[in-house]
């Protein structure tokens, strides 16, 4: 079984942080897929929608995200009349966001996500810094001055990366909607939790486009069921505190509480019998 490259919850346990920390330009993208455009070429065919969009005036940031991009796969990436943020998509594994500073907001202009957290692209664009991540409980009140402040100070050649996790009934790569998802949880065995629920990482990138002054956030996913964490001692401890010292907040936005009885199932049988109340 696959372990997964990267344990945000062992770096900032059960809590919303911004976490952004400098990477080389050669560690931007990592890869990790044979053929990304076929898988995104089939929801868009399918799903265009939800899976792509743009705003008019657009397409000269996205020509140099394409740039960028094909500078780092060391290829060039095919455009076949396609728009170039959507050309960019289909050479990468990540999703791509174009963030564009307009009428003094930073919006999102164009976007290719084919791997959605529960969101689409057509909720997703145009909107703002603050509308983006209005569902996040909290954020406008601890970080959305911060996260803004990032993006107009964001130097050409400097790119962050930041990560975080869920947890969640599904290995699917594509979840835009959460409520089919969910409403299979009670049909979820106890004894099946470590098989049927997945951690689902996120690992984001933001870096400026130098002559069009916006910003390119990547998002890649990777996925692996709980029972990864098994034989990884370390990691599954981590994990278990994570889960079971989480803010309020943070629970209630991942929707922790549905998953409550299945994750202890799962971390009982692992040996992980603390719990919150000490017993």
């Amino acid at each position: 079984m696959t372990a997964l490259p990267h344990s945000p919850w062992a770096e900032a346990g059960g809590d919303f942080t911004i976490g952004l920390r400098p990477i080389p330009e050669a560690a931007w993208l990592e890869g990790g897929e044979a053929e990304p455009a076929g898988r995104k070429d089939r929801l868009l065919r399918r799903h265009p929608e939800l899976v792509w969009g743009e705003r008019p005036g657009s397409r000269t940031a996205q020509a140099e995200a394409l740039e960028l991009v094909r500078a780092a796969v060391g290829a060039a990436a095919a455009t076949d009349g396609q728009p170039p943020l959507l050309a960019a998509a289909r050479a990468v594994p990540d999703d791509l966001c174009l963030m564009e500073k307009v009428d003094g907001a930073w919006r999102l202009t164009a976007l290719s996500l084919c791997a959605p957290s529960f969101f689409t692209a057509a909720d997703a664009l145009g909107k703002s810094l603050a509308e983006l991540h209005d569902p996040v409980d909290g954020f406008s009140s601890r970080f959305l001055r911060r996260v803004e402040r990032i993006f107009d100070a964001l130097r050409p050649g400097l790119i962050l990366e930041r990560r975080n996790w869920t947890v969640v009934n599904s290995g699917e790569l594509f979840t835009p909607h959460a409520a089919p998802i969910r409403a299979r949880i009670a049909d979820i065995p106890p004894q099946d939790a470590g098989r049927i629920l997945h951690l689902r990482v996120e690992r984001q990138t933001l870096r400026r486009l130098p002559r069009t002054g916006g910003a390119l956030f990547t998002i890649r996913i990777w996925r692996a069921p709980l029972e990864s964490l098994a034989g990884e001692p370390e990691r599954l401890a981590a994990f278990a505190r994570a889960w079971r010292t989480a803010r309020p907040d943070f629970r209630n936005y991942k929707g922790f509480a549905s998953y409550d009885t299945l994750v202890e199932a799962f971390l009982r049988a692992q040996g992980e019998s603390y719990s919150v109340n000490g017993v």
